[in-house]
């Protein structure tokens, strides 16, 4: 038996950069595009041409790369009062985008009809069928978008529907419920629903849902509207948009195609949830989230000892989903919460064994990672630097091995007379008993100490030339007796090749020297990893 269908309508190329720190350029716009049709989005919202050049440009190019799975839709309004909609020129607009499909929204809130658009209640439906039909007699299909139609709803539920009746009249191919204000909950939105059901002759099947998550509850009011009938849903990837953003497809996708047994994307496609979530952070320049559910990093990241265990005897007990459903996978983190089942799947994960060690070798190695953690390192941040310290109670060879030992190390920064900040690093290792002493000016003192800790090692390790420092963190660790610039401080730096990433760490009441201990786990990781 087939699978209800619901369709998914994306607007994160123009409600999503409503959001504030969320820009695109038009080729993101267009690179975007691309990613969401190979996702398998039925619409893709494409911009609002009447409202900036941008994204009637964006239109222009669009069209000249024909969409495999995915129907671009042009955005606009209905048209203005004291206009007819054959002259306005935001309808205009969307008739030369070429889109077949265009989404107008209007109001149905009697509030905002008669105090913002100051317009008479009926001259609000003539609006919206004027521009309805209009753009039905130019060959479009039309989505109408009944701009705050739940607080037009609670206001005057009459006005709200009618609304939406005069709209289906005009010849809407589907009207589309907005919760513009994010602010309604979901037993308000199942209500909604349960009450449309009782107007004669309106038909659940042309409606939609659009929802903004001012109370937190966009997702959640989403599902009740499926749930209540409705089998197309606005919203962003990974939630973006105005204020506190619109309902998030990451989440929202899943939720109805893994729980609820309707059919969206598909299930092959669903793989690609989290590669699609990313890229779009990347292409926008946000960070991921990482507590974000089925595609943040944190989603089927297990800390406490007893989760671990349980997890590798039945992934279902602590999981409620397969990770790789959505492209995702599962992580054991470290820290003082740890058992030994969090080390064993931690070591599995990285490539490691430690099924030789006996118990009192795994008990010194749990030990030491408590230890450590008390002291304010963080090792589920840092996979590398645990990975050096795992490489020391499993491998019987790694314990003696030195790849190098520090001798001294000398940090200067200088203020000249012309404003400039000068740093100079003097660094002196012992390799396989020659002594090595190297110098290095740089940007800061972390970049100078970098510079003449490579510039000493790369005649013994030439490989360390295709590696480089790509981000650098400071936390202060509060939980110690001193405080203020007496603070001890975490030091985490990610570095990489051409091959992977690798994070490392160190712990310190001063700054360098919390620097040279991950800068000095960096240099291990990547000598251990090309086997040196």
């Amino acid at each position: 038996m087939a699978k209800d269908f619901v369709e998914i309508y994306d607007t994160t190329l123009r409600d999503g950069t409503q959001g504030e720190g969320f820009s695109l350029s038009i080729d993101d716009k267009l690179t975007i595009t691309g990613i969401l049709d190979e996702l398998g989005i039925h619409f893709i919202e494409g911009g609002f041409p009447a409202s900036n050049p941008k994204d009637k440009k964006f239109f222009e190019y669009a069209y000249k790369k024909p969409l495999k799975n995915s129907k671009l839709v042009a955005f606009g309004s209905t048209r203005k009062k004291n206009l007819k909609a054959k002259d306005d020129a935001g309808l205009k607009a969307l008739i030369e985008t070429d889109a077949d499909l265009v989404t107008i929204f209007g109001k149905s809130w009697d509030m905002h009809v008669e105090n913002i658009l100051k317009v008479s209640l009926n001259e609000n439906l003539d609006i919206i069928a004027d521009s309805i039909n209009f753009l039905k007699n130019e060959g479009k299909n039309v989505f109408f978008d009944a701009e705050h139609f739940f607080d037009g709803f609670k206001n005057n539920e009459d006005y709200a529907v009618k609304t939406i009746r005069i709209a289906l009249q005009a010849g809407a191919d589907k009207v589309v419920l907005c919760d513009t204000n994010g602010g309604s909950l979901p037993h308000e939105i199942g209500r909604v629903f349960e009450r449309l059901k009782t107007h004669h002759a309106l038909k659940l099947s042309r409606l939609g849902i659009h929802t903004h998550n001012d109370t937190d509850c966009a997702v959640a009011n989403t599902i009740a509207a499926v749930w209540g009938g409705i089998r197309h849903i606005q919203g962003t990837i990974n939630g973006y948009g105005e204020r506190t953003g619109n309902a998030n497809l990451s989440s929202i996708i899943p939720n109805i195609e893994l729980k609820m047994g309707f059919r969206t994307v598909g299930i092959k496609r669903l793989k690609n949830l989290l590669k699609v979530s990313r890229l779009i952070d990347e292409i926008s320049n946000n960070t991921p989230s990482k507590n974000m559910p089925y595609v943040g990093e944190s989603a089927f990241a297990h800390k406490a000892g007893l989760h671990a265990n349980a997890v590798l005897k039945n992934p279902s007990s602590y999981e409620h989903i397969n990770p790789e459903s959505v492209g995702n996978g599962r992580r054991f983190l470290i820290s003082d919460l740890s058992g030994k089942s969090n080390i064993e799947a931690k070591a599995k994960e990285l490539g490691l064994d430690l099924g030789k060690l006996s118990i009192s070798e795994e008990t010194d190695l749990l030990n030491k990672i408590k230890e450590l953690e008390t002291l304010g390192f963080n090792f589920e941040s840092a996979d590398g630097s645990f990975k050096i310290l795992l490489n020391k109670y499993s491998s019987p060879d790694y314990k003696n091995k030195e790849y190098f030992k520090l001798l001294t190390f000398r940090v200067n920064i200088e203020k000249t007379c012309d404003k400039n900040i000068f740093s100079e690093a003097v660094v002196m290792i012992d390799v396989n008993g020659k002594t090595e002493h190297a110098v290095a000016a740089g940007d800061g003192p972390v970049n100078a100490l970098d510079k003449a800790l490579r510039k000493a090692l790369i005649k013994f390790y030439p490989i360390l030339n295709y590696m480089r420092l790509t981000d650098f963190k400071v936390r202060v660790i509060s939980n110690r007796a001193k405080s203020g610039t007496a603070s001890y401080v975490r030091v985490l730096i990610e570095s990489s090749d051409k091959e992977e990433k690798w994070t490392t760490l160190g712990v310190s009441e001063n700054i360098i020297e919390a620097s040279y201990m991950a800068l000095a786990d960096s240099i291990r990781y990547k000598l251990d990893k090309e086997r040196i």
